[in-house]
């Protein structure tokens, strides 16, 4: 209000002969004012004057300039994320595409495969036929990690268990491997920590037994030593297990970091595992992908081979994503162009 009464009072005073004709010399201090006025006016400024005009300098122009250019700026951005989405979402399908043709392929025999061989590279997706025996004292736990069964949700844990050699079977792996068996519920973790490990103890009693029939024998037969018969050929449990060759985890920020010493570990990390285990760090690691589960002892429950082609951030995400991206970007071009288009239409 103040600026629009200094330029109408200015319009005035500049309009010729106004003075003359509303200050006439009836008076010689009326005179005088006038002529202080008038000497007032003539020393105004250009530069002032200019801008009550309405007129800018070459400076100011180069400021507006940059100003309109920044309005344009969040939208040029939000384009540029939403045409990023775009590439982001076709490289998506051609990994999900990789992957599934992948576990279509005919499962190969590890014990073809020796962890120093080249093809390790390439075998990553790739399902494998592996023959051994489950080492269950150095099973390592993974989680917690939540699943929904009949609508209800249980914590677990991933089961990681050391796959054994079988001596004199060539069928069998050569190399030791860590196998992800599944899931299992919590308390297959908290009887883990409460069942006494007697490792030794059995050695220790046939030893002492074996003492004792030898000794008996002595004196009931003097010279004569029963001879102990020894299975060369021990019974163990073989397992065939058909998995997938996988890596480590990459955990995001909000998952802590594994604590070995402990026992809590909270996403896989092979190296670290297979040394816990005392296996070598170049242990070959495989998830269990066998659909022929035991209903009488279903856990550990191995993953679903679906869950390996699907993504945290599916093709269709990346989609929605690029759609949010462009109509952001058009709300605030939008909003730039209404903002520059009064000014232009006041000048």
């Amino acid at each position: 209000m103040a600026l629009y009464i200094e330029r109408s009072l200015k319009r005035v005073l500049l309009r010729p002969g106004l003075l003359q004709k509303h200050w006439a010399p009836s008076s010689p201090l009326s005179s005088s004012s006038a002529a202080a006025i008038s000497s007032t006016v003539s020393q105004t400024p250009s530069n002032s004057f200019a801008q009550s005009q309405g007129f800018k300098l070459p400076e100011e122009e180069r400021g507006s300039r940059l100003s309109k250019w920044l309005l344009f700026l969040p939208g040029a951005l939000t384009f540029g994320l939403g045409t990023w989405q775009i590439f982001r979402r076709q490289d998506k399908i051609e990994m999900l595409e990789y992957r599934r043709k992948r576990l279509e392929m005919e499962p190969v025999k590890f014990n073809e495969i020796s962890p120093s061989s080249d093809q390790l590279d390439t075998l990553e997706f790739r399902r494998v036929a592996c023959l051994g025996v489950f080492d269950e004292k150095r099973s390592i736990y993974v989680g917690p990690r939540s699943r929904s069964i009949s609508g209800v949700t249980e914590n677990g844990h991933y089961v990681i268990t050391p796959l054994m050699p079988i001596p004199n079977d060539p069928e069998s792996v050569r190399s030791p491997i860590l196998v992800n068996r599944g899931w299992a519920p919590r308390i297959w973790k908290e009887r883990s920590l409460e069942t006494p490990q007697y490792d030794e103890q059995p050695s220790d009693t046939s030893s002492s037994s074996t003492q004792e029939v030898e000794q008996r024998s002595w004196w009931k037969f003097w010279s004569k030593k029963p001879k102990l018969t020894k299975d060369p050929t021990p019974y163990v449990d073989a397992v065939e297990v058909i998995g997938v060759v996988r890596g480590s985890e990459q955990p995001s920020i909000f998952v802590p970091e594994n604590d070995p010493s402990s026992g809590q570990w909270f996403y896989v990390d092979v190296p670290s595992i297979a040394c816990t285990c005392q296996l070598p760090e170049n242990t070959i690691y495989v998830e269990d992908i066998n659909e022929n589960v035991n209903p009488s002892c279903p856990y550990p429950l191995p993953k679903d081979a679906n869950t390996l082609i699907r993504s945290s951030v599916m093709p269709q995400d990346h989609l929605n994503y690029t759609l949010t991206w462009y109509s952001l970007s058009a709300a605030v071009t939008f909003m730039a162009v209404k903002r520059l288009r009064p000014q232009r239409s006041r000048r």
